[in-house]
């Protein structure tokens, strides 16, 4: 792989001064900016959208944002060794922010519902359903296969967890599908930019272009709040950031609905075992990692049980369905 520092030269003749890290990645600094390179392995069209919001945030104050820039030819994309990379620029700046998180992740909302555009390659807006229903017939296919391919604990673990995965999936593709058909919502319904995987990003300091998605805002609140749940966070956390966020962008009953929903799905499992199909992690470790969410689980669903309550969300007067076998 070419080294970064060469890459700027080279393709953006950009001669910098020392290197860094920053938020765990490595880059390279002029001046005021510090300079990034990521590989483009997705469709060009994924990356351009993603810039697309990423220069909109940018405008709007989020100046923490690492955005793609151009090479030396005008070009997004610069090509060595047959690999494709796009450099990403952020201002360097000590960024901090002292407002609530519920708060931070509402205006961003706000600011993200305001975007004129909705993307086509990066939207799962109104599309949680099927694509639900297309990761789960993916990863059943996958997992069946490569059981029979491997012989690991790993698999045979997964092979084990697989019912429990299908009946508690299905669950949140039935609820999805019927909290679809209630038309109890607002104007904080409407889409705005959202991130691929919540877990307070919006105070980190740097944010990722590549992270960056078009989605229903519970899309967030979601993922932020089952890291809470899979932590050892005490329920006061989830209250505060709900109340704070509501403070700013009150739900809907539409809202709670999805947001139970993408509570109920198993993401993280699902997260944990698509590093497997990408070889990003050998399997014992893979193991271990799912292992400790299997652990979790029991308590993350009694939790989930509670979570209307802990919200508090009058269940039976705003006529929200509960899953009783939780």
């Amino acid at each position: 792989m070419l080294p970064l520092r060469e890459l700027l030269a080279t393709h953006y003749a950009i001669q910098t001064e020392e290197k860094l890290v920053l938020d765990g990645k490595e880059g390279y600094r002029q001046g005021e900016y510090v300079y990034f390179t990521i590989s483009a392995d997705n469709k060009e069209i994924i990356y351009m959208e993603q810039a697309a919001l990423a220069y909109y945030l940018v405008e709007n104050g989020y100046r923490h944002l690492a955005i793609p820039i151009p090479n030396v030819h005008g070009e997004w994309f610069s090509l060595h060794q047959d690999k494709k990379y796009i450099v990403l620029q952020v201002q360097y700046t000590q960024q901090g922010n002292d407002l609530p998180k519920g708060e931070v992740l509402a205006n961003f909302h706000q600011v993200g519902s305001a975007y004129s555009y909705e993307p086509q390659s990066i939207s799962s807006y109104g599309g949680w359903k099927q694509l639900w229903i297309d990761k789960l017939t993916v990863f059943e296919t996958k997992i069946e296969k490569d059981a029979l391919d491997h012989s690991s604990n790993y698999h045979r673990l997964l092979m084990d967890v697989l019912p429990y995965i299908i009946g508690i999936s299905e669950n949140a593709i039935q609820y999805i599908g019927e909290s679809e058909k209630d038309y109890r919502f607002h104007d904080a319904d409407q889409g705005t930019i959202a991130f691929r995987r919540y877990a307070g990003n919006l105070v980190n300091p740097v944010l990722w272009t590549n992270d960056l998605v078009y989605d229903h805002p519970t899309r967030d609140l979601a993922e932020y709040i089952r890291l809470l749940m899979l932590g050892n966070n005490d329920q006061q956390e989830i209250i505060t950031f709900l109340n704070d966020y509501q403070s700013i962008r009150p739900l809907s009953v539409f809202s709670w609905r999805l947001l139970y929903a993408r509570l109920i799905f198993p993401m993280h499992l699902f997260d944990v075992i698509g590093k497997g199909f990408l070889n990003q992690l050998p399997h014992d470790q893979l193991h271990e990692e799912i292992t400790v969410l299997l652990d979790k689980q029991a308590i993350y669903e009694k939790k989930l049980r509670h979570f209307f309550q802990i919200a508090n969300v009058e269940t039976e007067s705003l006529h929200i369905p509960v899953l009783h076998w939780l």
